[in-house]
């Protein structure tokens, strides 16, 4: 059920991610918001930034926060606090805002909320990364069990590597933990490949909670079993360092507080800052947009119908641009997420064994494969099961079934064209009706094909005669009495 209503969740956002993304290509004509705005006060220096990460971790939601953090140290913000509710995302994306962090200039502060949000699997990594960890009542964190890219025997699912959500088969007790082995599950397998993913997972998590003094034990226990804590548990067990009902309330307990970064202590001073809440700009509505995979993987679609459109009519010029365009957009979208490229080469096979079928028809083998292809390839683009990175069927079902019935339609235009008698030309002549303009014995004029022509005739022609062309040579015609 978890799995289907996700599926829903993600059509829903891609149906208006559709008509989103050609507002945000007119905006960059335009150049529409050209920098993060803030919610409360202009400037920014002696205040305290705050960026949401609501959803998934990619690259559209880390690439803002990143910015955020670097503006913040600019204007010499006195924090900035990551407002967070997120199910977990790509390993990719929570490295880099883990890295960043770490070389952060600037006070970072997680703060799990509103109430019911999460910091699942990357988010736990972020949350461990961070100066200060917050959580309002009733919110968790944890599930940190990274899933296999390539599955082996006993693996329930593939999935994104090391810091990527844990399928809801060994996500733990989602509500918390009762007594020491609650929300523990048995290790999914031990094959080789796993080992490793799981003792890197196992060891960047621990040598983040050794950095920031936080409880080494159970970072170990959130990877290897999908251990998950409630607010109250996470506190009391020094996965976090406060509970707070709301921003304020957070600043409010923080005030005074030294954090260590990179080459200085600082003490907070938060208590009466200014509020400034980073909003989205065009740029990462655009990036949210074409990391979407549904989206990349159209924009990849519509990219190639763009330039075989163009073959079959060149000099049309709006197809190729359009293509092009389309292709380099979702070039740039799956280059940033992560692509199974056997997946990506079946995609353009199958397109291509479509596209063979049009000019070498082979009743129909070449394309029935190429429509198998194109289907397996689609579904195995995404070499994750990260939340919101997955294509979804129903779209795949769409496009194989568009690309081909514009195959099956091309097919038999040229089938019926080919089976059409010559309506051009020399072939289209013979056969045709002429009138004699004379008498004549051997040679003469008659009237054809709308023109005065040369005529050559074995038998005997009166004027007006109906006559019949039975061949051509050159500019005269041999004709025949009807």
């Amino acid at each position: 059920m978890r799995r289907a209503d996700g599926t829903h969740q993600r059509l829903s956002r891609a149906r208006g991610r559709w008509a989103a993304l050609a507002l945000c290509l007119a905006g960059l004509t335009v150049g529409l918001g050209a920098a993060s705005e803030p919610a409360e006060q202009p400037g920014g220096r002696g205040q305290v930034w705050v960026v949401d990460l609501d959803g998934p971790v990619g690259p559209a939601s880390v690439d803002l926060i990143i910015r955020s953090i670097d503006d913040a140290e600019e204007v010499g913000a006195r924090a900035l606090v990551i407002r967070m509710d997120t199910p977990g995302g790509l390993d990719k994306s929570m490295r880099d805002l883990v890295k960043r962090i770490l070389a952060a200039d600037v006070p970072v502060i997680t703060f799990v909320a509103p109430d019911g949000a999460r910091a699942a699997s990357a988010g736990t990594y972020i949350a461990y990364a961070s100066h200060i960890v917050a959580m309002a009542p009733a919110t968790n964190i944890g599930s940190s069990t990274p899933v296999s890219i390539a599955p082996g025997p006993g693996m329930p699912t593939p999935g994104a590597p090391a810091g990527s959500p844990a399928a809801p088969e060994d996500s733990g007790d989602a509500a918390g933990s009762e007594g020491e082995d609650a929300g523990r599950a048995t290790p999914a397998s031990t094959d080789a490949m796993t080992r490793k993913v799981i003792n890197d997972a196992v060891a960047y998590l621990q040598g983040l909670a050794e950095l920031r003094g936080r409880n080494i034990e159970w970072a170990e226990e959130t990877v290897r079993y999908g251990a998950n804590l409630r607010a109250s548990e996470a506190l009391e067990q020094n996965v976090i360092d406060l509970i707070a009902s709301d921003l304020r309330s957070l600043l409010e307990q923080v005030d005074g507080r030294s954090v260590t970064l990179n080459t200085r202590t600082v003490t907070l001073a938060v208590a009466d800052a200014g509020l400034r809440v980073v909003e989205s700009d065009w740029r990462h509505e655009l990036l949210t947009i074409i990391t979407d995979p549904s989206i990349a993987y159209g924009l990849l679609i519509f990219g190639i119908y763009g330039l075989i459109l163009e073959f079959y009519n060149p000099g049309m010029v709006f197809p190729s641009v359009i293509g092009i365009i389309c292709l380099l957009l979702g070039a740039y979208g799956l280059q940033m997420l992560p692509i199974n490229y056997a997946g990506l080469a079946l995609i353009v096979v199958g397109i291509g064994l479509m596209v063979a079928e049009v000019f070498t028809p082979s009743l129909g083998i070449l394309g029935v494969a190429g429509v198998v292809a194109f289907v397996i390839g689609s579904v195995i683009l995404m070499d994750t099961e990260a939340p919101g990175y997955q294509v979804p069927f129903l779209v795949i079902g769409a496009f194989a079934a568009t690309t081909a019935g514009l195959t099956l339609f091309t097919v038999g235009a040229a089938v019926q064209a080919r089976r059409r008698r010559v309506a051009t030309g020399v072939e289209a002549m013979v056969g045709g009706s002429a009138e004699a303009l004379e008498d004549f014995t051997g040679s003469g004029h008659v009237w054809a094909f709308g023109e005065r022509w040369n005529a050559r005739s074995d038998v005997p022609v009166n004027r007006g005669d109906r006559l019949k062309v039975t061949d051509i040579d050159g500019l005269t015609l041999k004709v025949t009495a009807e």
